[in-house]
């Protein structure tokens, strides 16, 4: 099977520079384009709306909106909405968000598990035309139906890194998303128990689409530009996680994470990268053709 392979659009740069980044991305026929809902930057629906209008025929994934900050009627709203402008290329995540950002904007809930499951079990319902009532210890909906559902089945993906949560992403939502600090044996890993969560909840082990971000640098002064994000994050610089070099180690890399279970790899440049337009062109000119 072939390895879809994407790149992010960082929100460490300024929202008006997505345009540009997007038209590089659609033009040089890359497969995907991911945002981040991180706090305090940029909003995952305004723009992933965005670039799906910019573009024609790239894949939009907002990767990942915290299911916290918003009521699980909107994030259906919008989700909806989306599929139905743009059918076949959004693609939806969501997850707990960062616990310190959720306290600081008064969300942070006692039981993030239980609100990410309630969530997801709700989303996926009303995404699927249903008429929803639960209450349940964090979502409570009394008789809800989507005026305007997506028209056929739509994904909703979970991001998860404890092994509870990469369970509870198996169990409830229909792919997961693992964030660059996994490497090959943490996919492998997180594999078994999302099958082990599939298994619990009846449901096919193998009808789930994994994603996995990995931390790419590439060009003059890259291993630099790799060591020192790493170290940013709390890692080693030489923690064995994240790729520099050119097409050829970048397509390794992504390799490795493919034969260890990823569906989806998404290269997530460093924070301080000099040419996002030209990031997204190496992806899929370069890298791309190396991997089919």
């Amino acid at each position: 099977m072939t390895t879809t392979l994407g790149a992010v659009f960082r929100p460490q740069l300024a929202p008006e520079r997505l345009r540009s980044v997007v038209r590089a991305a659609d033009a040089a026929g890359l497969d995907e384009l991911w945002l981040w809902e991180d706090c305090f930057r940029e909003g995952g629906i305004s723009t992933g709306a965005a670039a799906l209008a910019w573009s024609e025929r790239l894949r939009v994934g907002i990767g990942l909106l915290p299911v916290p900050l918003r009521n699980v009627a909107v994030t259906a709203m919008e989700a909806a909405s989306l599929h139905r402008m743009f059918p076949g290329r959004p693609i939806l995540g969501v997850g707990h968000g960062v616990q310190d950002w959720m306290g600081q904007v008064g969300v942070r809930v006692e039981s993030p598990l239980t609100l990410l499951r309630e969530h997801l079990r709700a989303l996926r319902a009303l995404l699927a035309g249903e008429t929803v009532t639960t209450k349940g210890r964090y979502v409570a909906l009394d008789d809800v139906t989507l005026d305007w559902p997506p028209p056929g089945p739509v994904d909703v993906l979970a991001g998860g890194m404890g092994p509870r949560t990469v369970r509870l992403t198996g169990e409830a939502a229909d792919g997961t998303i693992l964030t660059a600090d996994t490497s090959a044996g943490g996919v492998r890993q997180a594999c078994g128990l999302i099958r082990e969560g599939r298994v619990a909840a009846g449901r096919d082990p193998d009808g789930h689409r994994v994603v996995v971000y990995l931390l790419t640098a590439t060009g003059d002064g890259a291993r630099e530009r790799l060591e020192a994000e790493l170290v940013a994050e709390g890692h080693a610089a030489d923690a064995g996680l994240g790729v520099a070099g050119g097409a050829r180690a970048v397509a390794d890399a992504v390799r490795r994470l493919a034969e260890s279970g990823a569906d989806t790899v998404v290269l997530q440049p460093t924070g301080d990268e000099p040419d996002p337009e030209g990031f997204v062109r190496f992806a899929a000119e370069d890298v791309r053709p190396l991997l089919a």
